[in-house]
């Protein structure tokens, strides 16, 4: 019997030995571990701080030069809480892509009217991002169409339009169908525009009638494109920003005013095909009756 206790004590102990050396091994394999998971993060953020330190390149000097702006007023925009701060490597700020473009934006939103409280309310709102506002002005701003402007002197539109009279000149303006640009030349927004006036007057119609219609279209035209501004306003920005302003939507909401262009564009053009169509057979049915009752 002491035989067998003491081979089971022998055993329990045994036993346990070896569990604590299997407990050493695995504690070690287990800091082994976590020292390589340690290893491997300290390794991915120096990695993430090397690529900021690349991205970050310029000295306030440079991204002056960069964005054609002043180094006090940088600093004043530093001060305002309207630039971020730059990434410090010894001693020396540096900047990077997000500067320039914050900066551009300031810039462009300054052009556009806005004073540097109303641009902070602009930043805070948008999370401070650059990109955002950038991308929202961008899709707001950007042209319809690629067509390019041609620069046309006096006597170019003389021998295309003939004399002109001086209140159809200031009427042109008006609709700025020409933008004067001194020397006795203007610049062409619009050439189609153009060259569709001019084979309206091939047709015998007067000038002064065609920018009457003109008129009363640019009219038509600004209200249809004042009631689609409004449905994104009503229908995808309220709701958006009544929503906080999420992170994720962003991007949709930015897209869809992009979209909502073209839908607008092609919504109109559809929607004239259709009154126009009505309208011509309208006439003609009513021209051909007037012709069949004083024929006889």
């Amino acid at each position: 019997m002491a035989g067998v206790r003491t081979g089971t004590l022998d055993a329990s102990a045994s036993e346990r030995g070896a569990g604590v050396r299997n407990g050493g091994r695995t504690a070690r394999r287990r800091s082994a571990g976590e020292a390589d998971a340690q290893d491997d993060a300290t390794a991915q953020d120096d990695a993430t701080a090397l690529d900021r330190a690349a991205a970050a390149s310029l000295t306030i000097e440079q991204l002056a030069a960069e964005v054609g702006m002043s180094v006090r007023n940088i600093r004043n925009h530093h001060s305002r809480g309207l630039l971020p701060a730059p990434e410090v490597r010894a001693r020396v700020g540096y900047y990077g892509p997000e500067h320039v473009a914050r900066l551009k934006l300031i810039l462009d939103l300054q052009a556009d009217g806005f004073n540097l409280a109303a641009i902070e309310r602009l930043l805070n709102a948008s999370g401070g991002s650059a990109a955002r506002l950038l991308g929202l002005r961008d899709a707001m701003t950007a042209p319809f169409q690629s067509e390019t402007p041609e620069v046309v002197t006096t006597e170019d539109l003389r021998l295309r339009f003939g004399e002109v009279d001086a209140k159809d000149v200031a009427r042109i303006r008006k609709l700025k169908l020409l933008v004067p640009l001194g020397d006795d030349r203007f610049e062409v927004p619009s050439p189609a525009l153009m060259s569709a006036a001019e084979e309206v007057i091939a047709l015998g119609i007067p000038l002064h009638a065609a920018l009457s219609l003109v008129e009363r279209v640019s009219q038509d035209c600004e209200s249809i494109s004042r009631a689609f501004v409004k449905l994104y306003l009503k229908e995808l920005w309220e709701p958006f920003a009544q929503a906080g302003q999420p992170e994720e939507r962003w991007d949709e909401v930015i897209e869809a005013i992009r979209k909502l262009r073209g839908i607008a564009s092609e919504a109109l053009l559809g929607m004239f095909k259709l009154r126009m169509t009505a309208e011509v057979e309208a006439a003609s049915s009513r021209l051909l009756a007037h012709q069949a009752k004083h024929s006889h």
